[in-house]
């Protein structure tokens, strides 16, 4: 006969996870625990903790993908432990990754895919470093060859996203952000003469604004360059952040000239798990040329097990992501990629129209011929009982989340909606969202809302 210890703990199957010692106590969060657990009960509590950040797919404040095919899945899992540093001893992982820049030279009308430099990294903010990066290091050397000093660096841009304010001040180069001028969501060509000089090391331009969704007008700007070198010979490149844009213009807008059509963009950076429509996190950023990117950022390592160069900022980071953005560019190809931006367009719009008719908003971008997404403003402030901040956190409780912001400088006083569409906010959940929206105005404004439809589901709050 087996004699049981009392003293031993039952199993998860046997007494159930919330009546175990570890379901009836809050779980360690100072101190690192002494005894094993066991894992199925660690993994069920862990699953009720996050289950509190609420339902991803209802966050229409976030650009980045929150639904992946189980396939792409199946394949980061099976890359776990496929570190994607090491080249030489993951030498196909690293060969997916080149495949993939090629692709999107070949996307961005590189002029010569075949031999394209860039590379892979952890999402749009570092790929703009590089790029900002490689601009600064030509602009000293050019500087330091004319025997002129090179201590002043600065970059000129519209309302960017905070990373190129991180890039500003960790590598020790003025930002000159250029206001908004009235009407405006983004930077327009006439603003840059007052900005550019002999110490700017270049200009970003954004395909697709963070606040707005809008897109900045790259080859105008470029142009305005043009006439600028013409009279002053300043010779000011650009890169072009296009975190959001770069998965979306070259398949439903293919006539917009931004990219390395335009003989002034030096560099583009892209989100892969934004638009790009990969899991987080991966981004790119690829150069015209491979001269475009100084020798002296690139670093050779010889303790992998062979002499490899990397000119990323991180080091260590998985494969996974990028061979999961390799599967998405092989099933869903141009058209595929074009089939589902298309779709988020005409999502986009139709919220657009039905927010507008709602009666209280003003559109600032409707949602066609940029971004997938819209953005708005209270028409009359001064008169709505209610803020957008406080028309978000209404939403918010029936799980929505809905970005409200202040535009950037000069027009700060404007307070804005921002609503992204990506792949899985179908025309469905939009139209719910919609429903959920007018009763949250409603009842913002004072009057009595019809109670939310049954099928709806139980109204919650989520964090």
């Amino acid at each position: 006969m087996t004699v049981t210890n009392p003293a031993q703990e039952p199993s998860s199957a046997s007494n159930g996870v919330y009546t175990s010692s570890l379901g009836r106590a809050a779980l360690p969060r100072d101190r690192f625990p002494v005894p094993s657990a066991d894992p199925e009960a660690v993994y069920q509590l862990i699953h009720d903790e996050v289950e509190l950040d609420g339902n991803s797919s209802q966050n229409l404040a976030t650009f980045c993908t929150t639904w992946s095919e189980p396939l792409a899945r199946a394949l980061m899992g099976e890359s776990l432990g496929k570190n994607m540093i090491d080249k030489d001893e993951y030498p196909q992982t690293a060969e997916i990754e080149q495949r993939c820049v090629r692709m999107l030279s070949d996307l961005w009308h590189g002029p010569d895919p075949e031999h394209a430099l860039g590379c892979s990294t952890t999402g749009s903010s570092e790929a703009c470093m590089l790029g900002g990066l490689a601009m600064k290091w030509r602009w000293r050397k050019a500087r330091q060859a004319a025997g002129r000093p090179a201590d002043r660096p600065n970059i000129v841009c519209g309302p960017v996203q905070i990373c190129w304010k991180k890039f500003a001040r960790y590598f020790d180069v003025e930002l000159r952000e250029v206001p908004l001028l009235p009407g405006a969501t983004g930077l327009r060509p006439e603003q840059l003469r007052a900005h550019v000089d002999e110490n700017t090391i270049g200009v970003v331009a954004i395909l697709g604004v963070t606040f707005t969704c809008d897109y900045e007008p790259v080859a105008a700007l470029a142009a305005e360059l043009d006439a600028i070198q013409a009279e002053t010979g300043l010779d000011v490149p650009i890169h072009v952040d296009a975190a959001s844009g770069g998965f979306i213009a070259p398949f439903v807008q293919p006539d917009l000239v931004w990219d390395f059509r335009v003989p002034r963009v030096v560099s583009v950076n892209a989100s892969g798990h934004k638009y790009g429509l990969a899991p987080l996190g991966v981004g790119w950023v690829v150069w015209r040329e491979p001269e475009l990117l100084p020798e002296e950022l690139v670093f050779y390592v010889d303790y992998l097990g062979g002499n490899m160069p990397t000119f990323a900022l991180n080091f260590s980071r998985p494969g996974g992501e990028i061979i999961a953005q390799y599967y998405l560019f092989l099933r869903l190809g141009r058209e595929g990629y074009r089939q589902t931006q298309q779709s988020c367009l005409d999502t986009a719009a139709h919220l657009g129209e039905q927010i507008a008719a709602m009666g209280p908003f003003t559109l600032l971008y409707d949602g066609r011929g940029a971004l997938p997404g819209i953005s708005y403003t209270l028409t009359d402030p001064g008169s709505t009982p209610y803020t957008l901040y406080d028309l978000s956190a209404k939403l918010r409780e029936r799980g929505w989340q809905i970005a409200a912001y202040p535009l950037p400088a000069d027009r700060q006083d404007t307070v804005v909606h921002r609503i992204l569409v990506r792949r899985e906010i179908s025309y469905d959940k939009a139209s719910l969202f919609l429903d959920d929206m007018r009763r949250a105005v409603t009842q913002l404004s004072g009057a009595v809302a019809a109670p939310a439809p049954s099928t709806a589901g139980p109204v919650s709050f989520h964090h």
